[in-house]
């Protein structure tokens, strides 16, 4: 079952590469190099992106928000950094040929070294497919298939699948990255059957705070459905990594945050406070079998990074005196 030793947590960030999500405004890739590196360099373990096409419009508006595309952006990503893992939290697979995400990822796999993590998830923006011109009915039908395809390839280098939605017959991935068994796959969903697959197929489990309700008592029913969906499958399920995204805010002067109806507040209370109060919350998330945390930061500025940097070492002190 969900162990509740703490071991040394890592830390990831959320880079801000929706329009406006920059302190209000739209990053370009010198901002967004910046702040990935400026993350390596402060102690992060990982530098994620979100994959979608656009998204919703803001309250009050009619325009979709934009968003840079994530594995391009991703593929520049690992030849500036040298450390972070990186990955999206995460990519629809029903967005790309399933084959082609397979060598997209073993690509960039092997421009970082080694570094990439692989986030997949069934997507949720319909206004998305829409403009894709994308099917949105059966996605964790498709969701299934497109991973067995992705799976394969990234673990044995061939596949040969006929599907209902996705196939790739006769197929190889090569060449090979640095690592034999390609990038581990996470998988973002709390669904029986989405749980099911990542059971299955899955190196590790995502759930954004939207989910948990940013808190560590709101994530325990989820673990004990990972649990669940481990023993269903005959797996153990020690060998499933959990990870959950945490909404951290920041008062920095003239900086601008989200607004309220983004992340309702009430909903989804932000975690704050000294960078002793950060660490010790951060802890609690780990002690109920969180292996990560990928910070979403308000706002999303160098500052805010600059002043977690500190909750970061606090962190890391107080790991080392548990293990002393």
């Amino acid at each position: 079952m969900t162990t509740t030793a703490v071991s040394r947590l890592k830390v990831g960030l959320l880079l801000p590469h929706a329009e406006g999500r920059y302190g209000g405004q739209t990053a370009g890739w010198a901002e967004l190099k910046a702040m990935a590196q400026l993350a390596e360099q402060v102690g992060f373990d990982a530098v994620w992106t979100i994959d979608h096409y656009a998204l919703d419009p803001a309250p009050g508006s009619s325009t979709p928000i934009g968003v840079w595309e994530c594995w391009t952006l991703l593929a520049a990503l690992a030849a500036v950094t040298e450390r972070v893992e990186l990955g999206p939290l995460v990519t629809p697979t029903s967005f790309r040929n399933p084959a082609l995400l397979a060598k997209m990822v073993e690509t960039i796999d092997e421009i970082s070294g080694g570094r990439v993590v692989l986030g997949l998830g069934a997507g949720w923006v319909e206004r998305e497919y829409q403009m894709l011109g994308l099917p949105f009915d059966h996605r964790v039908s498709r969701f299934e298939e497109a991973l067995q395809i992705i799976h394969s390839l990234l673990r044995t280098g061939q596949v040969d699948q006929q599907g209902r939605y996705a196939s790739a017959e006769g197929t190889v991935l090569a060449p090979r990255g640095p690592r034999p068994q390609g990038a581990p796959i996470i998988i973002g969903s709390d669904g029986p059957r989405m749980l099911n697959l990542a059971a299955r197929y899955a190196d590790g489990w995502n759930a954004f705070f939207s989910r948990t309700y940013n808190t560590p008592e709101g994530v325990k029913p989820l673990l004990a459905k990972v649990d669940a969906a481990c023993i269903e499958v005959g797996r153990d399920p020690a060998t499933m990594r959990r990870s959950v995204a945490v909404f951290t805010a920041f008062d920095l002067p003239g900086a601008v945050g989200f607004p309220g109806a983004v992340t309702d507040p009430s909903a989804t209370p932000a975690v704050r406070g000294t960078p002793q109060e950060i660490a010790t919350r951060l802890r609690e998330f780990a002690a109920v079998g969180i292996d990560e945390v990928q910070i979403y930061l308000d706002p999303m500025v160098p500052a805010a990074v600059e002043a977690f940097a500190p909750a970061l070492e606090a962190l890391r002190t107080l790991e080392g005196t548990a293990s002393a």
